[in-house]
């Protein structure tokens, strides 16, 4: 999933785009070099003679696409969510334009601890201390409650996915809040935890940021589980609903090839939650589960 570009070509305009970038914020990169999914992106360690340790990450997008959620989403994130733990930002730099694809450099605190998974997708079972949760609990309670016009999962996407890749209908009815949008284990620190990549947060149904972390877990049985206890929405109306939402997300991601192995249980999950009585969209809702996750906060 995570690959240098795929053309030596585009290979070398982001390296020269990250050398102009690392000229105009007096850094000086170093250590390995970390490319996102398909080479949009590259992540790399630096020095700032002020700062010290950096992190600059390099995103890049056809120019005509140089603007919106994405792109601004570092720098949203920073004024959104000042209490929540996160890389602080400190800087940004639009570099020029390279055979019409668009590079912005961020620069950001060095987080000096490892992720809790290299791949979204966790294939070991992890043991996380209760005060971890406690953590992630505050931020995302914190996130949840932010107001904001951002949008990470459409209504209209929600009303073709659920029937074109659950194989169930969409309900009726959806409760929505602020979500990071790319909550895994991977964009998690092993301390803190200190949560990464906020660039996709906006709105998205009530619960789908534990609902996403759950569901790149369902080859992890024991965090699976410790994810469903820790987050008693996941058992309510608006939960079911983040759930089918995030499976019919990461069913549609794995018919392109991405993550085959999830595609089984996330089926498996669709037909529990289908099973329920009521099932999704009938159950009239209920706010127990919402009061019984906020309890859980320290």
């Amino acid at each position: 999933m995570y690959s240098p570009p795929t053309t030596p070509a585009d290979e070398h305009r982001a390296l020269a785009a990250q050398q102009e970038a690392s000229a105009a914020l007096g850094i000086n990169v170093e250590g390995r070099r970390l490319w996102g999914y398909q080479g949009r992106t590259l992540g790399q360690k630096a020095h700032h003679p002020g700062r010290g340790a950096c992190w600059l990450r390099l995103i890049s997008t056809p120019a005509e696409q140089a603007k919106g959620k994405l792109w601004e989403g570092t720098k949203d994130t920073a004024a959104a969510f000042p209490g929540v733990r996160k890389p602080a930002l400190y800087g940004i730099h639009d570099g020029t334009e390279r055979d019409g694809i668009a590079y912005r450099a961020e620069l950001t605190a060095f987080i000096d601890s490892p992720t809790c998974a290299p791949e979204p997708v966790l294939t070991s079972e992890l043991e996380l201390p209760e005060t971890w949760w406690k953590s992630l609990h505050t931020d995302l309670e914190t996130i949840a409650a932010t107001p904001t016009e951002r949008v990470a999962v459409r209504r209209q996407w929600i009303d073709r996915a659920l029937p074109q890749h659950a194989g169930v209908p969409a309900p009726a009815d959806i409760d929505w809040a602020t979500a990071h949008g790319d909550c895994h284990f991977a964009n998690l620190t092993m301390s803190g935890p200190t949560l990464l990549d906020f660039e996709g947060f906006g709105l998205a149904p009530v619960g789908y940021d534990p609902a996403l972390l759950y569901a790149y877990s369902l080859l992890t049985p024991q965090t699976a589980a410790r994810i469903r206890t820790e987050f008693p929405i996941l058992d309510s109306r608006a939960g079911h609903t983040a759930l089918l939402v995030v499976a019919a997300d990461l069913l549609q991601s794995a018919s392109r090839g991405d993550h085959p192995e999830l595609a089984q249980p996330l089926r498996s999950l669709v037909t529990s939650i289908a099973r329920e009585p009521g099932a999704i969209g009938l159950t009239p809702p209920d706010g127990s589960a919402h009061r019984a996750w906020r309890a859980r906060l320290p």
